[in-house]
């Protein structure tokens, strides 16, 4: 089977001779054998792990991103990083950790925008909704 881990801008793993793949989405953590139906799920910050030639067990941690099984045959990761390595706890301790921060990081720009855009609104509106002063004193002349 083979495994093949992209980012935007790069290859991070593409390997054949590889006997099992494990991953983890919303409903937990999951095994693919060769000849596994096609499928289709959404991927969490987590590490996926396989069975790469000569048994050797590899790492990549892959935040967020998309899997795809495909004839059975082939495994594809579409994420937005990915760092591979063979040191299971460096991963987990730094770049699980690391690709946390970063996401607690856009969440909180992505308010601060929000919030900005709202306060732009309602200073458009104010500014638009006539006074009531001069609706009255419109009205009085």
């Amino acid at each position: 089977m083979r495994l093949l881990i992209t980012t935007p801008t790069a290859i991070v793993v593409d390997e054949t001779n590889v006997s099992s793949v494990r991953a983890e989405d919303d409903s937990g953590s999951f095994g693919i054998l060769p000849g596994h139906a096609d499928l289709l799920t959404a991927l969490n910050i987590s590490i996926v792990s396989w069975h790469a030639a000569g048994n050797r067990i590899r790492y990549c941690a892959v935040r967020r991103g998309v899997l795809s099984v495909n004839g059975g045959a082939e495994v594809a990761v579409a994420t937005r990083e990915a760092i591979a390595g063979n040191d299971l706890d460096r991963l987990e301790e730094t770049v699980l950790n690391e690709f946390r921060k970063r996401s607690e990081t856009e969440r909180a720009s992505r308010t601060e925008s929000l919030q900005l855009q709202m306060k732009a609104i309602r200073q458009i509106v104010r500014y638009l909704r006539p006074d009531k002063r001069s609706i009255m004193e419109g009205g009085s002349r």
